[in-house]
């Protein structure tokens, strides 16, 4: 487990590594930008995000190589990771007949469609769609009311006449 956690932590250094370029930037230019706009008394908010975004895009593109780099060598070691130290660590691979003490689809489907014998009648009616009870084909509830209340689905199907 605790290989799992230093590989998590790693990823959020790759993580800052790969974000915190571009964000010191923005930030420095930010800030050179402010005093700029502070000194000469223009107050103008989108003189400061166009050399942001194009400084911003300069160190994407200068450090693009690097930090395609940095991200392949960290998928590289989670593969690494997930193909040789897992499976050979007993306490991270399940036993071999575990097969045998779960039943993975017994009561998932069961009760979906009681009404229905088989899936063979659903595919062939694909306009009829299987209800568990008659009352459940359409409950009708009036819309929640608001400043403008809008109608919901079944209230806007009756004034459409549909």
């Amino acid at each position: 487990m605790e290989i799992l956690i230093e590989y998590l932590a790693r990823g959020f250094m790759v993580m800052l590594m790969i974000s915190m370029p571009c964000v010191l930037v923005a930030a420095g230019i930010g800030l050179v930008v402010g005093i700029l706009q502070a000194v000469t008394q223009v107050q103008e908010q989108t003189i400061a995000a166009a050399p942001k975004i194009l400084a911003v895009f300069l160190v994407l593109i200068i450090g693009g190589v690097g930090f395609i780099r940095v991200l392949t060598n960290y998928v590289k070691e989670g593969v690494s990771i997930a193909f040789n130290v897992v499976p050979k660590s007993d306490s991270y691979v399940l036993p071999a007949d575990y097969f045998r003490y779960t039943k993975p689809f017994d009561g998932e489907m069961s009760d979906k469609f009681k009404n229905q014998s088989d899936i063979d009648a659903l595919m062939k009616n694909p306009g009829k769609v299987p209800y568990i009870d008659n009352q459940d084909k359409m409950k009708y509830e009036s819309a929640p009311k608001s400043q403008s209340p809008r109608p919901n689905f079944v209230e806007t199907k009756k004034i459409m006449g549909r």
